[in-house]
């Protein structure tokens, strides 16, 4: 893989979660083009060895792990099987995490006709499912604590570690529709803050990246027709991002890399680095 600049990480087990996705399959390929022997966790197995076996091909060293980041005695038993293989982790990615459509709402904006009854195909805010809500926060919330419970214990004993949580520009300013996504992902930049001021005392850096937008299998349905056009809100999107388009994975690999670096970064802990193109910088007007 060719990454836009190289950083040295031979000494490092990487874990990412959420590996055999669009975006995190580009970031584990990264750091391991950077010389990290990487873990690819993932809830599908299948997702997951698929990538590592790409980064093996690519020259690079990985394994791949089939674990749910929502079921703590799931990522303690990876947790093992990496320090087998790999030895233990000492940069977690916490890359999992998504939205459902239980915790989404039809339409921008409420109407008077919405409030007096049900409207045959419009879910309002007063119709979302307490489950849809729970499920995304749960993803997302507790997707990013458990895996940081279970895979840097180790980091603390020796001193020395990095996580990188996933936030997403939603933290910063809420998009329509997806409340419960929105507010999942503000309560990831928040822990990133808290648990970059707790670990700071045992060697433990702790950063994240809040993407743009960027099209993924999760949110394609919602950007683009079946023709491949955009839909009225990719549209939208990339009427409100002054670069004028969505970003590529690749567009994530530089963040990345600086925060992986103890050399780049090592005096850098707790910040949540938009990469975005421009989208928080733009009023819409």
């Amino acid at each position: 893989m060719n990454t836009p600049f190289k950083v040295d990480l031979k000494d490092q087990v990487a874990l990412v979660t959420g590996g055999g996705g669009v975006l995190c399959s580009t970031m584990a390929r990264a750091l391991a083009a950077c010389g990290a022997r990487v873990a690819v966790a993932d809830l599908k197995a299948e997702a997951a060895e698929a990538v590592a076996e790409a980064i093996r091909k690519e020259g690079g060293t990985a394994i791949s792990v089939a674990c749910n980041v929502l079921e703590l005695a799931s990522l303690k038993e990876a947790n093992e099987t990496v320090k087998r293989q790999l030895g233990p982790v000492s940069l977690l990615i916490n890359g999992a995490g998504g939205n459902h459509p239980k915790g989404t709402t039809t339409l921008e904006y409420l109407r008077k006709e919405d409030v007096a009854g049900a409207v045959e195909g419009i879910v309002t805010f007063y119709d979302l499912d307490p489950k849809g809500i729970e499920f995304v926060f749960n993803l997302n919330f507790l997707g990013t604590l458990l895996p940081t419970q279970a895979f840097t214990r180790e980091m603390a004993a020796t001193g020395r570690g990095t996580v990188i949580n996933i936030s997403s520009m939603n933290a910063f300013r809420p998009l329509t529709k997806i409340p419960a996504y929105s507010g999942a992902k503000a309560a990831v930049s928040n822990f990133t803050q808290w648990l970059a001021v707790h670990l700071s005392r045992v060697g433990i850096r702790v950063n994240a990246i809040a993407p743009g937008f960027f099209v993924t299998d999760q949110n394609r349905a919602l950007l683009t027709k079946p023709d491949g056009s955009w839909t009225p809100r990719g549209n939208t999107i990339l009427a409100h991002t002054p670069m004028g388009r969505f970003g590529t994975p690749d567009d994530l690999i530089g963040a990345l890399l600086w925060l992986a670096s103890d050399r780049a970064s090592g005096f850098v802990t707790g910040v949540v680095v938009p990469v975005d193109g421009g989208f928080a910088a733009f009023s819409g007007v």
